[in-house]
C-alpha cells in the first residue's frame, strides 16, 4: 500500500486531474498560498468550485492519504479519516504530486502521543508554515512552552498554547454538544468555502465534520451521509451539538445542507457561496420548511 503525508498546510482534493483552473494555480502549487487564492477567487469563480463539481474535499498538513494511481503530476487518493458512501476505503479525490510526500516508516500519529491544533491558526517552524485548526501531528517532546513535533518535512516546533496533547488519537477527549457549539462559534463571520474543510473556510458538511471531530468525532464527510449515521433523534428532542440536515421538496427530497443545533431554535452553520459561518433563528426560513432530520454523533461528558 502506497501510503504518503500532506505536506503542505491545506491541499484541496480536486475532483479530477485537470479540474483546477489557471487562476487555481496558487491553490495546487508547493508551497501553497491559500489566502492568495481565495483572495483572488470572485463570488463567481468560488461558484464554479460547486457547480462545475471541481472540488470534492480538502486535506490538512500531515493528513495519510493512499494512492491509487498517478498521472501528470497529479495523484488519484483515497483518504481515510473522511469516511464516504463514495468508497469504502475513505474519500477519493485527485491532489498534485507536489503536495505529497512519501510516508516515514515510523509516521505514528494513530498510536503514539499527538499534537492537535487548537487555534484557528498556529505556526509552525522549522518549516515556517502556518497550520490550520485541527491539524495532527506526532508528539515528540514537551517543553519551555514548545512542543517538538515530527512533519511530513522531518521535525518543527509549536507553541504550547496553540495546541493540545494526548497520549494518543484512541484516548483524545470526547466532548459533549455544548462543546461542539462552542468550538463551532470560533468560526463566525468566516467564509463559506466549497468543499473546505480548514479554518480558512468550511462548506456546510465540513464545519460539522471538523467541529464533531475537534471534539474527538470522525463522522462521515457528506451531509447525506452524515445523515445515515450516528444516533437518530426526534426533532422535537434535538439538543445543542446535533446535526439538522435539510432537503429540498420541503424536506421531502435530496437532502443538501447540514448545520448544528445551537439551542433556542436556532442554528449554527456554514452556508453557501457568498456567506460566513452564521447563527440564525431557524424559524420563518427556509430552513424551517426543509428541515429533515437530526442526528446525534456526541455522548454526554464523563464527570
Amino acid at each position: 500500500m502506497d501510503k504518503r503525508l500532506v505536506n503542505v498546510p491545506v491541499a484541496t482534493v480536486w475532483t479530477s486531474y485537470n479540474s483546477a483552473r489557471d487562476f487555481d494555480v496558487a491553490a495546487i502549487s508547493n508551497p501553497v498560498d491559500i489566502n492568495t487564492w481565495l483572495e483572488g477567487l470572485t463570488f463567481e469563480t468560488r461558484l464554479g468550485l460547486c457547480e462545475q463539481n471541481l472540488v470534492q474535499t480538502q486535506l490538512l498538513y500531515g493528513e495519510e492519504v493512499i494512492v491509487i494511481e498517478e498521472k501528470d503530476n497529479w495523484v488519484h487518493v483515497i483518504i481515510p479519516d473522511q469516511p464516504t458512501s463514495k468508497n469504502k476505503n475513505g474519500y477519493p479525490g485527485w491532489v498534485p504530486s507536489s503536495q505529497l510526500a512519501e510516508c516515514p516508516l515510523d509516521w505514528n500519529s494513530k498510536e503514539g502521543p499527538v499534537v492537535i491544533v487548537k487555534k484557528p491558526k498556529a505556526m509552525l517552524n522549522d518549516p515556517n508554515l502556518e497550520l490550520s485548526y485541527q491539524t495532527i501531528l506526532p508528539l515528540i517532546k514537551e517543553g519551555e512552552g514548545k512542543v517538538l513535533v515530527k512533519t511530513p518535512n522531518g521535525t518543527g516546533l509549536l507553541k504550547s498554547d496553540d495546541v493540545t496533547i494526548f497520549e494518543s488519537l484512541a484516548n483524545r477527549y470526547k466532548g459533549n454538544g455544548n462543546d461542539i457549539v462552542a468550538e463551532g462559534e470560533i468560526f463566525l463571520n468566516l467564509p463559506y468555502l466549497w468543499g473546505g474543510m480548514s479554518s480558512y473556510g468550511y462548506d456546510c458538511s465540513g464545519f460539522s465534520y471538523s467541529m464533531c471531530k475537534a471534539n474527538g468525532y470522525i463522522i462521515p464527510r457528506d451531509a447525506h451521509d452524515q445523515a445515515n449515521a450516528g444516533v437518530e433523534i426526534s426533532l422535537e428532542d434535538i439538543k445543542p451539538g446535533d446535526l439538522l440536515f435539510f432537503a429540498y421538496e420541503e424536506g421531502k427530497g435530496r437532502i443538501h445542507h447540514v448545520g448544528i443545533y445551537y439551542g433556542d431554535g436556532k442554528l449554527l452553520h456554514s452556508p453557501n457561496t457568498g456567506k460566513t459561518v452564521e447563527i440564525i433563528p431557524i424559524a420563518g426560513t427556509i430552513y424551517e420548511r426543509e428541515l429533515c432530520a437530526a442526528r446525534r454523533y456526541w455522548v454526554e461528558s464523563e464527570a
